[in-house]
């Protein structure tokens, strides 16, 4: 068998999807998964039936841990000794993190540090990656890169920008092959539902199903750069193949706004999203970030990174699986669209 990968986060969606890539590509890779009273595994379900085991080997095995127990993780990088880590782990929503300042700075800020100094003195010579976030540029005026001032906006961001510094601290103190990948927006079918991109065409389903009358969101002007989660965890896992470690702005180059997104997706079903969807003031952030644009030319250049999925595809697709899971068929509904496509 070929290298092993332990992954935080990975029943999220870009766990899943780069479990996903690492075990296509020959892997052993080891999960951590947080004990509940529920099973959030419905991402990764498929992974046991897709890869099994070989020579009486486990190739997608899942240990419990959590961010918030470092005696845990240090037990896991023993156990596993893996080739690399990447850290997806986070309370990742945005507007949540000011409700839960603390424990979003516990579990992506400090979490960061004790899974490091879990390998650090593990005493492997495991490489590192780790999920930064454009949020953590923040107010600074784009395009953003590698040199960009941070101005976070948010606790999340915060909480990233030192889990993001105590990365490159690891590598120029210990020595350890630590990476960030600054990834702007990545959505996709996997995306959380309590995400706009997922919310909106989540609302568009319901609306056509007839289970809901109107969308309510917060403000319309925010822009963001959106790919494909699905193009960015190649990414990831470039950044580890390289000779020398270092940091890396992964986006697509393109910005849209809200209401952008909200025209394609209703655009798709031939509504007017004008009738449907009404501005929330609970929606609305106490300090939001106006635009984030990524300037991705280090990654083109040095990982030969380019993003695969436009925009308005990102967009159907997610489109497509909502209301699949709404009891529609596509076919019946986005113009243009064939039955025989799927």
């Amino acid at each position: 068998m070929g290298k092993s990968a332990l992954l935080t986060g990975v029943t999220g969606q870009d766990g899943s999807y780069l479990a996903e890539f690492l075990l296509q590509k020959g892997y052993r890779v080891h999960g951590i998964v947080r004990r509940s009273s529920t099973m959030n595994r419905g991402r990764i379900d498929h992974l046991h039936h897709a890869h099994p085991a070989e020579k009486g080997e486990e190739r997608f095995v899942l240990h419990y841990g959590d961010m918030t127990d470092s005696g845990g993780l240090n037990r896991l990088m023993k156990l596993v000794r893996p080739d690399e880590v990447y850290n997806l782990a986070a309370q990742s929503h945005v507007h949540v993190s000011f409700d839960q300042p603390e424990y979003t700075g516990d579990v992506d800020g400090l979490g960061t540090a004790r899974l490091l100094e879990a390998i650090r003195i593990s005493g492997n010579q495991t490489r590192f990656y780790q999920a930064s976030t454009s949020e953590m540029f923040g107010t600074t005026p784009p395009p953003q890169n590698e040199t960009t001032p941070f101005h976070p906006r948010s606790p999340y961001a915060v909480a990233k920008l030192y889990a993001h510094w105590i990365t490159v601290n690891y590598r120029e103190a210990h020595g350890i092959y630590a990476c960030s990948g600054i990834l702007f927006n990545h959505e996709s079918p996997r995306r959380g539902e309590n995400f706009v991109t997922r919310k909106v065409t989540r609302g568009v389903a319901a609306i056509l199903a007839k289970k809901s009358r109107d969308l309510h969101l917060g403000t319309l002007e925010s822009s963001r750069d959106w790919g494909h989660a699905r193009d960015y965890v190649e990414a990831m896992w470039l950044m580890l193949q390289q000779p020398e470690p270092d940091d890396f702005v992964i986006g697509t180059g393109e910005t849209h706004t809200v209401k952008e997104l909200v025209e394609v997706a209703f655009g798709l079903v031939g509504l007017d999203w004008r009738e449907y969807v009404k501005t929330d003031p609970a929606y609305v952030r106490p300090a939001d970030v106006p635009r984030l644009l990524a300037d991705a030319s280090k990654a083109r250049a040095k990982l030969g990174w380019e993003p695969r999925t436009k925009f308005p595809e990102l967009i159907r697709e997610m489109l497509e699986h909502d209301l699949r899971e709404a009891g529609l068929e596509p076919a019946d509904h986005i113009s243009g669209l064939t039955a025989a496509k799927h």
